[in-house]
């Protein structure tokens, strides 16, 4: 028979052309698990798009344990439960919060009414202006008549009365979202031993001194955050504060509250943020009151800067002004106003950790003086 003729059986099947030709069983294995793979992937993506908000809530009760632990571990060492510790803080916090809120809601609600008010005597101090340095021609009194005979200013406060109900919805998903942050966070902090115990229990010794090293860094970093933020915040609202007084300002003391807070715990574009409204309150009263806010908020800006943050922080969060920008980025990246906030000590707890357990060198200074000398001769032959 020739060599490439085809075997042939009893019952006429060729076993060696098929077996040549059979697919071999690792290409079925890989692409059963390329399919596995892919519907895993698929599954998972749905189901951490699905449950992201409530990893946003767990991130957020997580930082909010580890700022208020602390607290209540001092409470702890002085006999008081923890539990009764978190509650405290607790208390503590909804009642600065609820008249920080009604300090600023005052001020805005007393200013939108005056501003509805004056409004036609605005428009007629905008008409004498244009027409003093612009064009004689312009007539303002169309717009004035339509405010004021028309319904312009009652449709204005209709329309901030709806905005008022609308708030009042968003306010209450609020409430319900801040309630479950704060269950998650009371348990977190009133069960934060027996939750160290637990996690420890599934890992091995040397692994576990890792895990708690790192726990109690994060939790340091994170109270030095809150208290480095807080003595910045009331350091900025007792300059503002005096600075309004003495402008005579409408609302000093809340507006300097106001500046002091939003300016320290929203990173990045919290300056800007806090300072426009009482920037736009004062050049609603007076535009020489306006400038005068401007001035002095860009002024203490700079002196917290160079003067105040470099020896508060020092102290409490040591980390380079460059990582703390991208790692705001990055935080508002991935997860927006959320991720912002919680950049900060997410990356001085990564910076501390990093640089305890890397290894050191010692700096070859000759090899940096020698590299200095080659940038400097560079330098010299391309000018």
């Amino acid at each position: 028979m020739p060599p490439d003729a085809p075997s042939e059986t009893g019952n006429g099947t060729d076993t060696t052309w098929l077996s040549a030709n059979s697919v071999p069983r690792w290409i079925v294995k890989a692409i059963a698990l390329f399919w596995l793979g892919w519907v895993t992937v698929y599954v998972g993506t749905g189901m951490v798009r699905s449950l992201r908000s409530l990893f946003i809530v767990f991130l957020i009760s997580l930082f909010l344990s580890f700022a208020i632990e602390p607290a209540v571990n001092r409470m702890e060492r002085h006999g008081l439960r923890r539990g009764a510790g978190v509650w405290i803080v607790y208390v503590l916090l909804l009642v600065a919060l609820a008249g920080f809120s009604a300090a600023i809601g005052t001020a805005l609600a007393t200013q939108i009414n005056d501003f509805i008010e004056d409004a036609p005597t605005l428009i007629e101090d905008a008409e004498v202006w244009l027409q003093e340095n612009i064009d004689e021609d312009i007539d303002l009194g169309k717009l004035q008549q339509e405010f004021v005979e028309d319904g312009r200013a009652a449709d204005l406060a209709t329309t901030f009365a709806d905005d008022l109900v609308n708030l009042g919805t968003t306010l209450l998903n609020i409430v319900f979202q801040a309630f479950t942050i704060a269950l998650f966070t009371f348990y977190l902090v009133a069960e934060g031993p027996k939750l160290r115990r637990t996690v420890c229990s599934f890992l091995e010794p040397q692994r576990q001194k890792m895990v708690l090293d790192v726990w109690d860094l994060a939790i340091q970093k994170t109270g030095g955050y809150i208290y480095s933020r807080g003595i910045l915040a009331v350091l900025s609202a007792a300059a503002h504060w005096i600075a309004f007084e003495i402008i005579d300002l409408p609302f000093p003391l809340p507006l300097a509250l106001w500046v002091g807070v939003i300016s320290q715990f929203i990173p990045v574009i919290g300056t800007y943020f806090a300072g426009a409204l009482p920037v736009v309150i004062g050049l609603l009263d007076d535009p020489k009151k306006g400038l005068a806010v401007f001035i002095v908020i860009v002024v203490y800006q700079q002196v917290e800067n160079y003067l105040f943050a470099p020896r508060v922080t020092a102290q409490t969060m040591e980390i380079h002004v460059a990582v703390a920008f991208g790692a705001v980025l990055a935080g508002a990246a991935l997860l927006g106003v959320v991720g912002a906030l919680l950049a900060l000590p997410f990356a001085a707890t990564a910076q501390a950790f990093i640089s305890g357990f890397r290894q050191h060198h010692e700096v070859a200074e000759d090899a940096l003086a020698q590299s200095a000398q080659r940038r400097g001769r560079r330098h010299d032959q391309q000018g």
